[in-house]
């Protein structure tokens, strides 16, 4: 008997197992595919003065959304005016209204409407 209920205790033990690392493998293969869609007004900046993001080129777009920044494709920091101007993206946080979504940790907007105060 004492055989029986190693062999139990084994079997127990490795579906366990088995199940925790498929679980987890299944885990990361959606998360490294999806994306969230966003329709929203967001805090937009320049992302390496205001919102202490790292690059190795120079001043560029980013909106903050839910507390995190990213950086944005579909526009660009230029096409908003002077962005280093007294209220440009480099000196002062803007909101916009925004449509897109965070893909691979850059925010893809295919909407972006700048608000006046």
């Amino acid at each position: 008997m004492d055989i029986q209920k190693k062999i139990v205790g084994f079997l127990v033990i490795a579906f366990m197992m088995m199940a925790g690392i498929s679980y987890s493998q299944d885990k990361t293969k959606t998360s490294k595919q999806a994306s969230t869609k966003i329709d929203q007004v967001v805090e937009v900046a320049c992302g390496q003065c205001q919102f202490g993001l790292k690059t190795q080129k120079g001043c560029d777009l980013a909106v903050r959304i839910n507390g995190k920044a990213y950086f944005v494709d579909g526009t660009d920091i230029d096409d908003h005016g002077d962005a280093h101007a007294d209220d440009g993206f480099c000196n002062a946080i803007s909101k916009a209204k925004v449509k897109g979504e965070i893909v691979k940790g850059r925010f893809k907007a295919t909407e972006f409407t700048l608000l006046k105060d």
